[in-house]
């Protein structure tokens, strides 16, 4: 068997190739390279298919989080809760602004914040909640927005990975990923479920005012232009990324449909596997898959990657070090992280390993994987 990689772009984007380079050829013969056409019909695509009012493109997923974060005006030096188990973007967002993270432990089964421990976090100075929808899972907003509206607290999702994920809201019936909070961030990274071939990310709201101030604040804190009402930043998706990010959004329906039929192929297969734990559906919750995940239960998780590497199957920790052990996010440095325990982050640190799940898989190299994947943990 070929060697199998997390990522096979060339594999994945091969039906749309055409397409995509025309896309890139239109936008070089308008030149209009910054806030272009291509970038304003994505927004409405993008908009369109999510079914949410307001969508701003920017430069990257973390610019997505920081204007997110900006455009709600939080008390200054306040406290921000979110999983001490994500991405580093989610805590550097939270100290880069002058606001302290507040770390909480996460559910070991589907890896999200775990809403029953974010009440004994708040303290005076809780501002808002930031809840991770990791590897392509909403996280239980249906009780972190019940605990935000009794605490008066904002919240903003990082949704980098779940585009195009959702989950039914009491009330309200189902809503994208994103916008189900106050406001959000979405990353298009080329590995992403909706990649574009460099950088880039959007920001989503339902709310029109925060929308006209993200905007705003992405584009220099300009009103009009040469005049900045507020301090802003300078991210916005270029022109060519827009336009290669429309041609891959109207297939970005089939390929998420193939990532969740071959993660239950996964399911079925590893659900028997008495040293592996499969990632829990939550009822109600969408997950699209942007990483297939597994936990190792009283065997090597290091072991297990390194044997797969070695039968050609390309397997990645996400993540190896939780962010309350990370120096550069806590209060103190060095000394203030040996105080800090989160037994299910660390927990998921040590055990967790994801397999390709991409769409251009073929049933083949999904079969090799369960096969491969049943035999090493047999032989332990």
């Amino acid at each position: 068997m070929d060697r199998i990689e997390m990522l096979d772009l060339n594999a994945e984007d091969f039906s749309l190739r055409d397409q995509i380079n025309k896309a890139i050829e239109t936008v070089v013969e308008r030149g209009d390279f910054i806030n272009g056409l291509s970038v304003k019909s994505f927004r409405k695509e993008l908009e369109s298919y999510l079914n949410v009012p307001h969508i701003i493109p920017c430069g990257n997923g973390t610019d997505a989080l920081q204007i997110s974060i900006m455009a709600l005006d939080l008390p200054p030096g306040g406290e921000i809760i979110t999983p001490a188990f994500s991405y580093a973007a989610t805590a550097e967002v939270i100290k880069l602004l002058g606001y302290k993270p507040v770390f909480v432990d996460v559910d070991p089964n589907t890896f999200n914040l775990d809403p029953n421990l974010i009440v004994p976090a708040i303290t005076e100075n809780t501002c808002a909640v930031m809840p991770v929808h990791l590897y392509g899972q909403c996280a239980d907003m249906n009780a972190i927005l019940k605990i935000a509206a009794n605490h008066n607290l904002k919240v903003i999702e990082d949704a980098a990975q779940a585009i195009g994920a959702g989950m039914e809201i009491y009330g309200k019936g189902r809503i994208a990923a994103g916008a189900i909070g106050d406001i959000g961030g979405f990353s298009f990274f080329p590995s992403k479920n909706l990649g574009a071939y460099g950088d880039g990310g959007a920001i989503v709201t339902k709310s029109e005012e925060l929308a006209v101030y993200a905007h705003s604040i992405a584009n220099h804190g300009q009103t009009k232009q040469y005049i900045h009402k507020y301090v802003g930043v300078n991210s916005r998706l270029d022109s060519i990324q827009a336009a290669i990010l429309s041609v891959k959004l109207t297939a970005l329906s089939q390929k998420v449909e193939r990532r969740k039929q071959i993660a239950q192929l996964y399911n079925e297969a590893f659900a028997s596997n008495e040293k592996l734990a499969i990632p829990e559906r939550s009822k109600g919750i969408e997950h699209v898959y942007h990483q297939y995940t597994l936990r190792t239960k009283g065997i090597n998780r290091d072991e297990i990657v390194d044997l797969l590497d070695k039968n050609n199957i390309s397997a990645r920790i996400y993540y190896p070090t939780p962010l309350h052990l990370q120096t550069a996010y806590v209060e103190n440095g060095s000394s203030a992280v040996k105080k800090l325990h989160f037994p299910n982050a660390e927990l998921l640190a040590e055990t967790v390993f994801s397999i390709p799940v991409h769409p251009a898989l073929t049933d083949e190299q999904v079969n090799y994987i369960i096969e491969t994947i049943n035999k090493i943990c047999s032989d332990r």
